[in-house]
């Protein structure tokens, strides 16, 4: 459609896509082009600075011991999560038991577990000196062997208990959005119902397993305190433990190479598994399968697979958590808190508001530009904007040294003395670049799925009527797509609370956030001390799983029979 060409607006064109063409406005596109290079300059670096240090000889000598480590950690915890996050998904797609309403929603609460979290409830716990050791010994007697808790299998555990929902979610959107004439097809030439799952629903859902797959292993990936709690060397230890222990940036931005390198194994890894096929249904979006209802013990055992995962995955941890920290206040009754706990807190929310509502600024200026048009360059420099998330967070931490010393450097030879100086490094800038750069991606996917639902129409109307880019933003975009920017304002904020490392690598000397502090006391043993600064992590973790719920179960229950 062509709307009239005025003296005010030239002639705009609407792409079947939606992007309008021939309205691009150039600063615009140049803002996306420069963001870009914002996001990808600390990944480049580390690669100039890597692949230039490769004569060095300063790696570690257990380098290929640590890559064999990550390697069969993220075997591990991808089988482990695609088994019981798969597995959960068709449980509660496919039958009807009791609490299955219930359970479907609360078998996503794990996600806002975070795993160094369940890795020091876990330990204390299960551990040598822990409360099941000592009955177990005192039952079975002294010299009784016992498996060694810390070790890369519960490592993998844990691991697998708390990401498993990144499957989960795909894979349950998966079975309930296909159509089920497919599945009746094949049940009424035969198959099983077990058959047809391979067969017709496993193919089909595909591209969902092999995307919470890719999701779970760059989380993995990007771990190191769960790991380190276990005694697990990985590749990304290697960064934190070399860059902390040495500062050798050589070495540092090596292993970093080697993390990245795997990085790009997980996504080429994940497009191998969808492979060429195309995985369209006929008729568009199915109805759903017709859930069986179990009866007897078959139907008790569903629901009692269900409450262990979640038992042990979330309300078990919960439950220690908060007698601990009980604990903690009747041994300490004069005092209500550790002090510190506000300060950190504090610290935790005021970078992570400002990270969170610096990225969704981005977002807004990234996907605004795509409306007005500008072509193919800014449609892949906003591709690049979201390289970010795929890279761990100890790649970024080096990236952004490395990115503000050659700053430094070039600054320098411009003839200001001193640079940047501690101007970014020095402080808590350094921490939100870092944290733009990681989660700017999750902010331009929410931002950009609510502007996919505005009618192109309404923005051609504005700009034939002579509205300019700023003021079709605030007039029109904005204010229609008012829910995904505060969704994404929420999903950046909680997720910048959660982050670990980005903070260890980077923060400066006397500040402290609340998920380094859980991470130091639970390294020093002081568990009970951890359980009130690890309980606020979860309970504010839980606010974005409670909104990805519900619009996940929004959309499943459009589709599928209750």
């Amino acid at each position: 459609m062509s709307l009239p060409s005025t003296s005010e607006a030239p002639a705009t064109r609407i792409s079947r896509r939606g992007i309008l063409r021939g309205r691009g406005r150039t600063a615009w596109s140049l803002a996306v082009v420069l963001i870009a290079c914002f996001v990808v300059a600390p990944v480049a670096a580390v690669l100039v600075q890597g692949l230039g240090s490769l004569t060095s000889e300063s790696l570690p000598r257990d380098v290929w011991a640590m890559i064999g480590t990550t390697a069969l950690l993220l075997v591990g915890v991808g089988t482990g999560t695609l088994l019981l996050g798969g597995g959960l998904a068709w449980l509660v797609t496919a039958y009807r038991f009791p609490l299955r309403e219930l359970l479907s929603w609360a078998l996503v609460l794990p996600l806002a577990m975070p795993a160094y979290i369940l890795s020091f409830v876990f330990l204390a716990t299960f551990d040598v000196g822990g409360p099941v050791q000592d009955m177990l010994r005192s039952l079975l007697g002294p010299g009784t062997w016992l498996p060694q808790m810390r070790s890369l299998p519960a490592a993998i555990m844990v691991m697998s208990l708390t990401l498993y929902p990144y499957v989960y979610l795909l894979a349950r959107s998966a079975f309930a959005e296909q159509g089920r004439t497919t599945y009746d097809a094949a049940r009424t030439l035969g198959a099983g119902r077990w058959r047809g799952l391979r067969r017709v629903i496993l193919p089909l859902a595909r591209p969902s397993l092999a995307a919470g797959l890719a999701l779970v292993m760059m989380e993995t990936l990007t771990d190191f305190a769960t790991v380190q709690y276990f005694n697990v060397q990985t590749v990304a230890v290697g960064v934190y433990l070399v860059w902390k222990g040495s500062f050798d940036f050589n070495a540092a931005t090596q292993l970093s190479v080697l993390v990245l390198l795997f990085a790009v194994a997980v996504l080429g890894g994940e497009r191998l598994l969808r492979g060429r096929s195309q995985f369209h249904q006929k008729g568009g979006r199915g109805q759903g399968l017709e859930p069986q209802r179990l009866n007897g013990p078959l139907a008790w055992l569903a629901t009692a697979t269900g409450l262990l995962v979640f038992a042990v995955a979330f309300a078990g941890p919960v439950l220690q958590l908060a007698a601990w920290a009980l604990r903690e206040q009747l041994r300490h009754g004069s005092q209500l808190m550790d002090p510190r706990l506000t300060q950190y807190l504090a610290n935790s929310v005021a970078v992570a508001c400002v990270a969170a509502l610096a990225t969704v600024v981005l977002a807004l200026v990234i996907v605004h530009s795509l409306r007005l048009g500008g072509g193919p360059l800014v449609a892949a420099a906003a591709q690049a904007t979201t390289f970010g998330y795929a890279v761990p967070g100890a790649v970024i931490g080096i990236g952004v040294l490395l990115s503000f010393s050659a700053l430094d450097d070039l600054l320098k030879a411009a003839g200001i003395p001193g640079g940047t100086g501690l101007l970014v490094t020095g402080s808590v800038l350094g921490i939100l670049f870092a944290y733009v750069v990681r989660f700017l991606a999750p902010a331009y996917q929410s931002v950009d799925a609510s502007f996919a639902k505005i009618p192109p129409s309404l923005t051609a109307s504005a700009l034939s009527l002579g509205a300019g880019p700023i003021r079709l933003l605030g007039r029109v975009h904005l204010p229609l797509a008012r829910r995904g920017v505060m969704i994404a304002v929420v999903l950046v904020a909680i997720d910048a609370v959660k982050e670990l490392p980005l903070v260890l690598l980077l923060r400066p000397f006397g500040f402290t956030t609340v998920s380094v502090w859980v991470y130091e006391l639970a390294r020093e043993n002081f568990w009970d001390k951890a359980a009130l600064p690890a309980l606020g992590v979860v309970a504010l973790a839980t606010i974005p799983v409670y909104l990805i719920f519900r619009r996940a179960a929004g959309k499943t229950d459009k589709e599928v029979p209750a």
